[in-house]
């Protein structure tokens, strides 16, 4: 290049040469500088892994204080490579893996000694019971001071925690489990996990083990305190458990709620399984198997569902309680005949004797009184066909066919007045009753009495969640009950207190919709005392063989709960209750 500048483009190439030789010469100075070589020999202090890190997950109270669920110490236990490598004891630590941890001694050696490259830290195993790897340690403890031979030299302990349940089974269906993931599956534990979980923080671990005291302390979840009474659901489970073996049941459930706060006081189910023995869950819970029938389960609930029909009824203005109607034993709609219960008539009743005697033909005839809108109307004003918002995972809202509907029918009028034809879950039967033993007002039913979060409490608030009848109505139709129970003999009352209930029994419909006769559903409701109830008691035993009626099997199982159920209250027999509060303070 002859240019009058071509010196200039020369002179800046030689400088950025001699610039670029001095760079690499100055990168391998430092490359091969003691200081460097010092900073190589410490690379392990410096390593380790992003890991997802779990606080401690919040405890379950019952409303008294009893712990239900809360957390115990386990242990990963893991080695430091370089140490062993080290020390050579590669095979005392696999044998003792082998031992204690049931892992596969020829696996565990090879894992130990052909580690992935750049692994300084190895995990054997994760969750070792406390008392396992507290044997491990005392062998550690030992071998050290035995010959190097039989060192145990570089095998470490990392605490960890893992959710337990002290009490067992009980209340299971309520609780629900957590797995190795540390999330909560069912009941409580899925519904509300985030709250009990906390917030899981992503940060760095040092893999060199003794820097344990490097690892962040994350703020533990919220505790919960429940509304469910621990004597009053160990009772209800052991009564429900009894009443399988004395009637032969398949199955059956237990609700106790205080129909003025929506406070569930218990919720038993014959299927619990321990949430601390995961194992066994396929085998109690195989395929599509409810964790909790009193939420999950819908069934044709039979004439427990008359009292809502009544309800309507009253409401609507329709009937009264002195309206007469003459029972010739059946009665047609839609073209379909429908008798009652034992296949006779009953002659000229009120309603008030319809009630007492379970009349399937004057119930429908009070439907078509009713009328088809206002019947429906009622029904979904009452929360079926809803899921109750109860704070528990996995609830269904059942089936309550409307008109217009594709499988809808006129005679469903019928069928469906005393219970069959539409499906519910205990829990809604319990939430609509609510509405009859609260003067009017429909209580929103939980399962959270509070949460507690850097010590401070909020307390879940009553809820209404609806008003589907007036406050006259439902003292009407309570009063009507109570004469009802008092005057069938029925196995259900209990000497001392006034009682509202009614008993409910319907055949079991099968996968082509043929009604069984002999295969039923069971079920009593009822709620007390009548002037003040502090409790409602909602009972289903299905297909029990020692009888198939609710009066014989569902009312005494109810009788008995509520003969304890008074004690655990503290609720004095009505006489003792009115002459206290008509003293005054």
């Amino acid at each position: 290049m002859n240019t009058p500048h071509a010196w200039r483009y020369l002179s800046v190439q030689i400088f950025l040469v001699l610039l670029a030789t001095a760079v690499i010469g100055q990168i391998i100075r430092i490359q091969s500088s003691e200081e460097a070589k010092a900073i190589l020999d410490n690379t392990s202090q410096y390593s380790g892994e992003y890991r997802s890190y779990f606080p401690a997950r919040g405890r379950i109270y019952d409303r008294s204080g009893y712990l239900l669920a809360g957390n115990r110490t386990a242990y990963e236990v893991g080695i430091d490579i370089r140490t062993v490598h080290e020390a050579g004891n590669a095979n005392n630590i696999a044998l003792a893996a082998s031992m204690y941890l049931g892992l596969d001694y020829a696996d565990a050696l090879d894992e130990i000694q052909n580690p992935d490259s750049g692994l300084l830290y190895l995990v054997l195993a994760s969750a070792v019971d406390s008392d396992i790897a507290e044997n491990l340690m005392n062998l550690q403890e030992l071998a050290a001071s035995q010959p190097s031979s039989e060192s145990l030299t570089g095998l470490h302990f990392q605490p960890t925690l893992q959710r337990s349940y002290p009490e067992n089974d009980l209340a299971a269906n309520i609780l629900g489990f957590v797995t190795g993931d540390h999330r909560g599956y069912f009941g409580i534990e899925e519904k509300y996990n985030s709250v009990l979980s906390g917030v899981p923080v992503l940060v760095w671990i040092p893999s060199d083990p003794n820097r344990v005291n490097e690892w962040p302390e994350i703020p533990a979840g919220s505790d919960l305190i429940l509304t469910i009474d621990r004597e009053i659901q160990a009772m209800t489970e052991e009564i429900l458990d009894d009443a399988m073996d004395t009637y032969g049941a398949e199955s059956g459930t237990i609700v106790v709620m205080n129909p003025q706060t929506g406070e569930i006081l218990a919720m038993a189910t014959t299927l619990r399984m321990d949430p601390d023995n995961l194992d066994s869950y396929e085998d109690l819970f195989p395929e599509q198997t409810p964790y909790n029938w009193a939420i999950s389960h819908p069934y044709e609930p039979g004439s427990v569902m008359k009292i809502y029909i009544m309800a309507a009824a009253l409401d609507a203005g329709v009937v009264l309680p002195s309206t007469t109607f003459n029972d010739t034993g059946s009665i047609t709609i839609g073209g379909a005949t429908f008798r009652n219960w034992n296949g006779g008539a009953w002659g000229i009743q009120d309603m008030t004797g319809c009630l007492q005697h379970s009349l399937n033909v004057c119930l429908a005839w009070v439907a078509t009184q009713l009328g088809v809108d206002n019947m429906y109307s009622y029904l979904q004003d009452f929360g079926f066909g809803h899921q109750t918002g109860v704070d528990l995972a996995w609830e269904s809202p059942g089936r309550l066919k409307l008109p217009g509907d594709e499988d809808w029918h006129i005679s469903d009028l019928a069928t469906n007045s005393f219970g069959q034809g539409v499906t519910v879950t205990p829990l809604q039967m319990v939430m609509a009753a609510s509405a009859i033993a609260n003067e009017g007002q429909m209580v929103y039913p939980h399962m959270v009495y509070a949460v507690v979060q850097n010590g401070q409490q909020r307390n879940t608030e009553t809820q209404i969640v609806g008003n589907p009848i007036s406050a006259r109505t439902a003292q009407t139709l309570s009063e009507m009950l109570v004469y009802s129970l008092e005057n069938e003999t029925s196995l259900a009352l209990v000497p001392g207190y006034r009682l509202a209930g009614k008993t409910g029994t319907a055949q079991i419909p099968t996968e082509y919709g043929i009604y069984d006769p002999n295969v039923t559903n069971t079920s009593f409701i009822g709620w007390g005392p009548v002037d003040d109830p502090q409790f409602m008691v909602y009972v289903w035993i299905e297909e029990p063989s020692a009888s198939i009626w609710g009066s014989e099997v569902a009312a005494p199982v109810f009788q008995q709960v509520v003969e304890r159920l008074v004690v655990l209250m503290h609720i004095p027999p009505d006489y003792i209750r009115l002459q206290a509060a008509n003293r005054g303070p």
